[in-house]
């Protein structure tokens, strides 16, 4: 949550006190002091248009992770570093909070949750879902509403009294409550039908937070706050009778929303029910609390030991770009692939990410240093989503150049080519083309690296001994192999122009080499009702001087149609 520089820093004491030289970055002193400055200013000016003006210019996790990124380069190198920014949340907020806001500590997986619970004799465990919102809390005394208090840094905070008479759900008076009540919560924004799993955080926490930065809040806005009371810290001392408690002032939510457990299974089948079903706010996770805790006058601004935090997989990452390398398809497109210092997504350990075009990269200027958002598109395939800011000292990248590659080149395995002829090759064995079995890119490679392979058909006449001989391909596979290369002269005609790369357009009508080399545009529009642009490609295709040559060759092996 964007609740304060100092609350964070808190919040991730562990990973800074655990720093290890390794894990920073190989920066000069100067360097170092020029990052930091640029984060900083990147930090202070999303801050800014957060809170003044109530709109979230990246998503709340890269937000988060941004900030984390921050304290970590802060650790790294304190002497170059800049103070943190001075706008961030509530650090600056004088009014003290009834009771200290503990924040939590952050599990990293189940296994480290179940050892929690089983230190506790898994006995007295309750769980809540995590709403992403903004923290607060409420003073009640004689059942009136006397003060609402932001997080800030966990004892001082912001006065959000004023905003939280306007909102509707936040009692202005508690029935059946004693003479005084604290209550600590999340104010969300609602989310009817919102589903985790579907729709991430939605920037939820960006919404109510900065609807809460504004002068005053307006009765349209003020309707879609709610509050989600996950404690009562000088309630009862157990947690059943603080529910009930919770419920008799009419605080629903909290005895709907803390479930008791005793196993990690049990964790999870609340946490998946959470995650996957309707909720009428955004949860980032789960929590787990012990019902019987410390008195509320000994809680500090620092996570507890009865409490904890098991966050669900992240919709989007902060990722640091290492380096920049460049594919060339067999068709010659060029395509720019980030590498990227892993970040786990969902249950993907994610390490690479296209960024889709040689234009695109251009448009970007995505160099190594880079800190980019990447999400996962449909679950599964990485995508990039954005640079978050940009690495002060430019590193030099060079592309390929596009002009020297194109559908007709490469032919050949030469340096130049190696990547657009490895291509080909696997084209031509893949499922649309000669359907080679038990033939990947690392077999095709290890032959071209045998030096068995230098043009695109030079496969065919490689005997058993041969392939024997290669590193990695004993006596049995040389032999299955042979005979499936043996097996490509009986392939039909058409799937060896498929597999030569022949473009789309021309399968109908084609019924020997000699007579389709011979057509001109016009007869292929004609025959095959393709546009100008795809007969002119058909006509390229088989001109080719590289192609003929593989024709040429097929016809000396006797294959159909050639």
């Amino acid at each position: 949550m964007r609740d304060g520089w100092l609350w964070l820093a808190a919040g991730i004491a562990g990973f800074c006190g655990v720093l290890r030289a390794a894990d920073c970055p190989g920066w000069t002193p100067a360097q170092a002091r020029q990052e930091l400055s640029a984060l900083h200013a990147r930090l202070d000016g999303w801050n800014h248009a957060y809170r003044v003006g109530g709109r979230s210019p990246v998503d709340d996790a890269v937000y988060d992770q941004a900030l984390q990124r921050f304290a970590g380069w802060r650790a790294c190198f304190p002497a170059q570093s800049p103070a943190p920014p001075a706008h961030l949340a509530d650090a600056g907020g004088s009014t003290r909070a009834p009771v200290a806001q503990t924040g939590l500590a952050k599990l990293p997986d189940a296994a480290a949750l179940e050892a929690w619970m089983h230190a506790r004799g898994d006995r007295d465990l309750w769980v809540q879902p995590k709403a992403d919102g903004v923290a607060v809390t409420l003073l009640y005394l004689d059942g009136r509403l006397r003060q609402a208090t932001s997080r800030g840094d966990g004892i001082h905070g912001s006065d959000w009294t004023a905003r939280a008479q306007s909102v509707d759900a936040i009692p202005k008076q508690l029935p059946h409550a004693p003479a005084r009540v604290v209550l600590q919560g999340e104010i969300y924004w609602r989310t009817p039908g919102h589903v985790q799993a579907r729709d991430g955080g939605a920037n939820a926490r960006s919404a109510v937070a900065g609807a809460l930065a504004r002068d005053a809040l307006d009765a349209a806005t003020a309707a879609k706050i709610g509050l989600f009371v996950w404690d009562w810290p000088n309630g009862p001392a157990d947690m059943p009778a603080r529910l009930a408690g919770l419920e008799a002032m009419g605080l629903n939510d909290s005895m709907a929303y803390t479930r008791p457990v005793g196993s990690l299974a049990e964790v999870r089948r609340w946490r998946e029910q959470w995650y996957r079903h309707a909720m009428p706010f955004a949860a980032d996770g789960t929590v787990l609390r012990q019902g019987h805790r410390p008195a509320a006058a000994t809680w500090q601004a620092s996570p507890p030991a009865w409490a904890v935090a098991w966050k669900y997989p992240a919709a989007q990452a902060l990722a640091e770009v290492r380096a920049v390398i460049f594919t060339v398809g067999r068709t010659g497109r060029i395509t720019p692939v980030l590498e990227l210092q892993p970040v786990q997504l969902g249950d993907h350990r994610v390490q690479r990410v296209s960024v889709g075009s040689l234009r695109r990269w251009r448009q970007l200027d995505i160099r190594p240093g880079d800190q980019v958002e990447v999400a996962l598109a449909g679950l599964t395939i990485p995508r990039l989503q954005s640079v978050v800011w940009r690495a002060q000292q430019r590193a030099i990248v060079t592309p390929p150049d596009p002009q020297a590659y194109d559908a007709l080149s490469c032919w050949q395995a030469t340096a130049a080519c190696r990547q657009q002829f490895l291509a080909r090759l696997l084209w031509l064995g893949g499922r649309q083309g000669l359907q080679l079995d038990d033939l990947g890119s690392d077999t095709w490679q290890a032959l071209i690296d045998a030096g068995l392979i230098h043009g695109l058909l030079d496969w065919m006449n490689l005997t058993p001994a041969q392939l024997a001989g290669v590193p990695g391909i004993g006596r049995t596979r040389a032999d299955a192999l042979a005979r499936t290369f043996a097996s490509a002269r009986g392939r039909p005609f058409e799937d060896w122009l498929h597999a030569l790369g022949m473009p789309p357009g021309g399968r109908a009508g084609l019924p020997d080499w000699a007579t389709l080399s011979a057509r001109r545009a016009s007869q292929w529009q004609a025959i095959e009702g393709a546009g100008a642009g795809r007969a002119d490609q058909l006509v390229a295709f088989f001109g080719h001087p590289a192609v003929r040559e593989q024709a040429a060759r097929l016809h000396a092996a006797g294959v159909q149609g050639f």
